[in-house]
C-alpha cells in the first residue's frame, strides 16, 4: 500500500493547505441558515431542492438510457469525451447520503473526468432513501455494473472499465465490486476509485463511531439490526481478490479514518491500494474550486490513466 502526497513537497503542500483552510474559513462565514430536519418529508425536499443542479452542459450532448441485466433495468446518465476515440468507460456512482443524489448534478465533474481521461462516464440513477431504502441502491448500482460488463464493447466500443464513486457513492462501488467479485465478475473492472466514502455503517469500529448518529444511515437501514453485513458496511467483507484501488481522503473529512480502515484491510487481502490523504480537505473537496481539489482530481486522472 502506497501512502499519498509524494507527488508534492513540503513547502507545496502547505500552500495547497493554507488554500484550503482559507476558502473553507470563508464558505462557513456565508452560510449560516439553519438546516432543514430531515426526518419530515417537507424537511427532505427542502434538502433536496437546496441541492443546485450545476447548469447544462452547451459543449456536448448527453445521453440517458437504461441499463438492464438479469431482467432488471436502472436509468444511467452518459457523458462522452468533448474529442477522440473512447479510451474507455467509468462507472461513477454519485453520492449524497443514499437520500440526495441526482445524477445530473454531477455532470460537470464526470465532463471533467470524461475530458481528462478520454472515456465515456456512467453515472447511475439509483433509487434513493427513505422512499427506497437498502438494498435498492446497490441492488441498482450492481444492474448498471453488469450492463457495462456485459456491453460495454458492443455499446461503446471498449471493455476497459472502471468503477468509482464518492461518499455514498464510494460505498456503493464497493459493495456492486463485492457482489461483483463473488459473480466471477470483479476483473472486468481494471480499477476502482473511492472517494471519501463511509465503509463501517455499524458503528463499530472507531470510524464508524464517528458518524453514526448521521441521519443517512437511519434513512437507509435504520431497520437493520446487523449493520455489519458486507453488503452494507464493506469494511467487514471479504475483500480478496479485487481491481487495484485508489482511496481519496483530506484531513479534515470525518471519514478520514474509515477511508485508513477500508485502505488497510484492501491491502491484508492482497490488493494492490494506493491511498491519497489531502491536508486540510473537507468531505466532498473534490468537488470544490480549491487548488488542493484540483491538485487531487489531477491525481486521480493519471492514477486511472494507468490502469
Amino acid at each position: 500500500m502506497q501512502i499519498g502526497l509524494k507527488w508534492l513537497s513540503e513547502s507545496e503542500i502547505q500552500s495547497l493547505a493554507e488554500d484550503t483552510k482559507r476558502f473553507y474559513a470563508a464558505g462557513k462565514r456565508r452560510h449560516k441558515s439553519k438546516q432543514p430536519d430531515l426526518t419530515t418529508a417537507a424537511g427532505l425536499q427542502e434538502a433536496r431542492e437546496a441541492r443546485q443542479l450545476t447548469g447544462p452542459l452547451s459543449d456536448r450532448e448527453i445521453m440517458e438510457r437504461i441499463a438492464e441485466a438479469d431482467g432488471r433495468r436502472v436509468p444511467v446518465r452518459i457523458i462522452r469525451p468533448k474529442r477522440g476515440k473512447l479510451r474507455g468507460v467509468y462507472l461513477n456512482i454519485p453520492g449524497g447520503g443514499f437520500y440526495l443524489s441526482e445524477a445530473a448534478r454531477n455532470d460537470a465533474y464526470n465532463a471533467m473526468l470524461a475530458d481528462g481521461l478520454g472515456v465515456a462516464v456512467v453515472s447511475v440513477e439509483y433509487r434513493l432513501a427513505p422512499e427506497n431504502p437498502y438494498p435498492a441502491a446497490p441492488d441498482d448500482c450492481e444492474v448498471a455494473a453488469r450492463w457495462l460488463a456485459a456491453q460495454a464493447q458492443s455499446v461503446f466500443g471498449t471493455s476497459r472499465l472502471i468503477i468509482g464513486g464518492t461518499s455514498a457513492g464510494s460505498t456503493l462501488a464497493m459493495t456492486t465490486l463485492l457482489r461483483l467479485r463473488d459473480g466471477n465478475l470483479a476483473a472486468s473492472f481494471s480499477g476502482t476509485v473511492l472517494q471519501y466514502g463511509a465503509y463501517d455503517l455499524s458503528g463499530q469500529t472507531p470510524g464508524g463511531r464517528l458518524y453514526s448518529r448521521e441521519y443517512f444511515i437511519q434513512a437507509y437501514v435504520g431497520k437493520i439490526a446487523d449493520k455489519t453485513q458486507p453488503d452494507i458496511s464493506p469494511l467487514y467483507g471479504d475483500l480478496r481478490s479485487l481491481p487495484p484501488t485508489l482511496v481519496v481522503v483530506g484531513t479534515a473529512d470525518i471519514l478520514m479514518e474509515d477511508s485508513f480502515a477500508l485502505a488497510a484491510r484492501l491491502s491484508a487481502a492482497g490488493n494492490e491500494v494506493d491511498l491519497r490523504v489531502y491536508p486540510e480537505a473537507r468531505h466532498g473537496f473534490t468537488a470544490g474550486p480549491t487548488k488542493m481539489a484540483a491538485a487531487a482530481n489531477k491525481d486521480i486522472i493519471s492514477w486511472v490513466a494507468r490502469r
